[in-house]
């Protein structure tokens, strides 16, 4: 065997291992969900129908791939996710558990409607981007706040992320209610966007923030595999104490990281403002935060595996209303069957039984920094 055929067999093998523990958590948590809409059956007026499952799911895949539409509304809905996912994911490499996506994705939801709004009538290529600039740049310091601490206190990043979801939620009340609200609607909102919404593409949900998903991820790949910013992240979330001897500042690189998943999230929440609601409300509220953790989880914190785990759950979302309206089946079915692969993905020693892999590397080993942190004072 060649040299070229070995490497290629080495490499099929490595993909192999990456992919099985997460493929078998779909098809698991699939199977568990089908369990769920069967048993529903019996308590159905219609009566204990067999079927329901596999009809179930058929009107998920006819309600995502059924036409043109059904496809852009997976993509629109899994941009997000995808960008959240990064967020959480490019954390992982350095080490850190960014739980703050939320928190981060309504800071610059808020900053890109506020600057949309006020730039209403500005030409569109101006208003565009000063609303996305300034959703990155909101959630960049949304992401900065718990990585300065960390660095500088030791303070760890899942308390104060948390912390600062629950301050960005109340912040964004706070100030749509009562500086940026629009007197011209009932309720507590912002003004319309004129000029600085996001153009439609394709489709009727296809704007101009799927494309900026989209070059997202080999942006991604290119900083954390192909870049020295990149290799010496993934080095301080594998020893720190490595990094600092190797003359690096794991502070530094800290407060930088949980910054770049800052501005990522906030992203998110500028192309989802900008593209799709077109304003923000004073109780806007979202979980694509906390489903940017089972994307990044499902992705093995990979870019191009966190764009499929994105169009996967996006797919999900997109598919749900007609399956509501052909079976009946609550569209919440879908945040369980998400939450079954995630419960799968953190047993995944179970998993790796259940489908007799017993390969290193084949665990989710991003569930090391979910489970433990190094902590301690990390100087700059």
């Amino acid at each position: 065997m060649s040299d070229r055929a070995a490497r290629a067999r080495d490499g099929l093998g490595t993909i192999a291992r990456l992919v099985a523990v997460p493929a078998a958590a779909i098809v698991l948590a699939l199977l568990a969900g089908g369990l769920i809409i069967l048993a529903s059956s019996f308590f159905a007026r219609s009566g204990f129908d067999p079927l329901l499952p596999l009809n179930a799911y058929r009107a998920l895949l006819e309600g995502v791939f059924g036409d043109l539409n059904g496809i852009v509304n997976m993509f629109a809905a899994a941009a997000p996710l995808v960008l959240g996912g990064l967020a959480v994911g490019i954390g992982f490499k350095a080490g850190l558990f960014n739980i703050g996506a939320t928190g981060q994705f309504l800071m610059g939801g808020l900053a890109a409607a506020v600057i949309g709004s006020t730039l209403a009538e500005a030409p569109g290529p101006i208003a565009i981007t000063a609303a996305i600039a300034a959703g990155a740049l909101a959630g960049a310091f949304w992401g900065f706040i718990p990585g300065i601490l960390k660095a500088v206190t030791g303070a760890h990043e899942v308390v104060t992320t948390i912390m600062l979801n629950f301050i960005a939620t109340f912040t964004l009340a706070v100030l749509v209610s009562r500086f940026f609200a629009d007197e011209s609607f009932t309720f507590s909102r912002t003004g319309p966007l004129g000029n600085a919404e996001l153009p439609i593409l394709f489709g009727r949900t296809g704007h101009l923030g799927l494309l900026i998903a989209l070059l997202a991820v080999p942006a991604a790949w290119w900083l954390l595999w192909r870049s020295t910013l990149g290799f010496e992240i993934r080095t301080v979330g594998a020893n720190p104490d490595a990094a600092r001897y190797a003359g690096m500042r794991p502070g530094f690189l800290i407060a930088l990281t949980m910054s770049i998943c800052g501005m990522l999230a906030g992203l998110a929440g500028a192309g989802n403002i900008l593209g799709i609601t077109g304003f923000m409300s004073s109780s806007f509220a979202t979980s694509i935060g906390f489903d940017s953790i089972s994307v990044a989880l499902l992705g093995r914190a990979h870019p191009f595996g966190i764009l499929f785990a994105g169009i996967l759950f996006g797919a999900m979302r997109a598919g749900a209303p007609l399956m509501q309206i052909r079976t009946g089946i609550p569209i919440e079915i879908i945040d369980v069957i998400q939450a079954v692969i995630l419960l799968f993905l953190a047993a995944d020693i179970i998993v790796r039984r259940l489908i007799r892999i017993r390969a290193a590397g084949a665990g989710v080993e991003e569930l090391k920094t979910v489970t433990s942190s190094y902590g301690g004072r990390t100087t700059t």
